[in-house]
């Protein structure tokens, strides 16, 4: 005998899903009109999900063009979360906009792609922020390939931009699903299928598959809301912290 509708319902409200996503700009890159971002995932259990954590505190010498507005710690105390209220960080990749308060979060798994953890250990592009990722191997969960975390959260492997970086969808009760692509697509004029690519750049290929795999999400499946992270235009209209989508 089938579950009841009910009994499905039931079912549902015992097991994590995703119930707010929080939006949160954390940064600038003021001479490119373009925005530093990350975001909050909290589900119907309390878990407290994190996805990147913006530019360090202190930057390099030579990152002259990023600057930092409200870090991710100051944003999220707003709601009333703690650092060590975050169980979860999900790590799209080490890049210094995306990793520079990783270690406050001294609670939290980090969820990377192995590929890209390996890649980052010998990558000096990831060194200036080694301190922050670098992190005991038993805060660390290695994934490979496309994850589902919860019922509503999946991490998909979107490699180009760099080795194992990783988008993210959020399925939500109210807005549906919403589809954080990160730096796999940053610009939202890039995510169509004519997009200009220079073949014979190493990563293009990569880069490409990742497009076409992003767009044939949106076009299988219900996609109420593309989020493009570096997306100026589009930030200037939507909900953050400490509104949410629910």
């Amino acid at each position: 005998m089938g579950m009841t509708q009910q009994a499905h319902e039931r079912e549902r409200d015992q097991m994590p899903y995703p119930m707010r996503l929080y939006l949160m700009r954390v940064g600038e890159m003021p001479a490119y009109q373009i925005p530093i971002v990350c975001y909050l995932v909290q589900l119907n259990d309390g878990t407290n999900v994190l996805i990147d954590s913006g530019l360090p505190e202190v930057l390099p010498a030579d990152e002259k063009d990023f600057v930092n507005t409200r870090d991710v710690v100051t944003q999220l105390r707003e709601i009333d979360v703690r650092p060590e209220d975050i169980n979860i960080v999900i790590s799209t990749h080490y890049d210094i906009d995306h990793a520079g308060h990783h270690s406050d979060f001294t609670q939290a798994r980090y969820v990377v792609q192995r590929s890209h953890h390996h890649d980052a250990a010998s990558n000096p592009r990831f060194a200036p922020l080694r301190s922050q990722w670098d992190q005991d191997p038993s805060l660390i969960l290695l994934v490979d390939g496309d994850v589902t975390l919860f019922d509503g959260l999946q991490l998909l492997l979107t490699s180009g931009h760099v080795p194992g970086h990783q988008s993210v969808l959020v399925q939500l009760p109210q807005t549906g699903a919403v589809l954080l692509p990160i730096d796999a697509v940053p610009f939202g004029g890039g995510f169509v299928r004519d997009a200009e690519f220079d073949l014979s750049a190493p990563d293009a290929k990569e880069t490409q598959a990742s497009l076409y795999k992003l767009l044939d999400i949106v076009d299988t499946h219900d996609i109420a809301m593309v989020v493009f992270g570096h997306e100026e235009a589009q930030w200037q209209v939507l909900k953050t912290l400490p509104e949410y989508y629910s």
